[in-house]
Formats: structure tokens, C-alpha cells, sequence
């Protein structure tokens, strides 16, 4: 049965949704915005400084999920702008940067992204085991 996780060091969905969930040994994460978790608010104005709180979001996330970045096998980003995707990048390879292969991942140009953000991030997660 799939198991709703929440962190107190990641912002409070913003709808009807889970941070993220757990099922069998995936962990499945809500895409996240760049919200501070104290306050609420957008935190950042470039995509390289949203990215940054995002990425902060995910791994407090994960961590109450019992993973870490290195767990993550794959991502799907949003961006409002392509133009922005090398300093996303370089912010995501300081995140997902490690010794083993990067998690999969798709990055896609929308057209508006809530609260008019630039960047929004989603990732999947796989346990060690269902009782990770």
C-alpha cells in the first residue's frame, strides 16, 4: 500500500498532492518549486538560484524518504525558458554529480510553471528495500 511522506524541511504542497509516496521500494516525488519551507514564498529569481532551493527540497524529501540523491534514478525538469538549461545544469550536476551513473532524465520548455517560477523538478527514487 502506497505511504504519503512528508518533511518539515520541504514547503507544505501548494494543492492536493503528497510530497511524495512511497510504493513497494519506490519513492515517488512530487514535482517541487522553489518555496521557501519557512516561509512559503518563492525563493530565487534566476532558474540557477530556484534550481538551488528546489534541489535543497528534493534531498529533505528524500531524506525523510529514507533515500538520497544517489538513490535517484530519474528526473523530469520543467523549465519556462530553454535558454536556461546550462545553469540548471551546472546546479543539477552539483546534485546528482556522484561516482555512479546519473539518474535518467527528460527536461522540457512549458509554458507557465505555478506561481510564475522558472524551474520545477520532479524525481523518482528507488529503496535498498520496502522497508528503507
Amino acid at each position: 500500500m502506497p505511504n504519503a511522506i512528508v518533511s518539515p524541511h520541504a514547503p507544505a504542497p501548494i494543492g492536493p498532492y503528497s510530497q511524495a509516496i512511497r510504493s513497494g521500494n519506490f519513492l515517488f516525488l512530487s514535482g517541487q518549486i522553489p518555496l521557501s519551507p519557512v516561509t512559503g514564498e518563492v525563493v530565487g529569481t534566476t532558474a540557477a538560484e530556484q534550481a538551488e532551493q528546489i534541489l535543497t527540497n528534493l534531498c529533505a524529501v528524500l531524506h525523510a524518504g529514507g533515500a538520497s540523491p544517489d538513490d535517484v534514478v530519474k528526473t523530469t525538469i520543467f523549465l519556462v525558458d530553454l535558454a536556461d538549461f546550462a545553469a540548471v545544469n551546472e546546479v543539477y550536476g552539483r546534485t546528482f554529480g556522484r561516482s555512479g551513473p546519473p539518474p535518467a532524465r527528460s527536461t522540457v520548455q512549458v509554458s507557465a510553471l505555478p506561481r510564475g517560477v522558472r524551474v520545477e523538478i520532479e524525481a523518482t527514487a528507488q529503496l535498498a528495500s520496502v522497508g528503507a
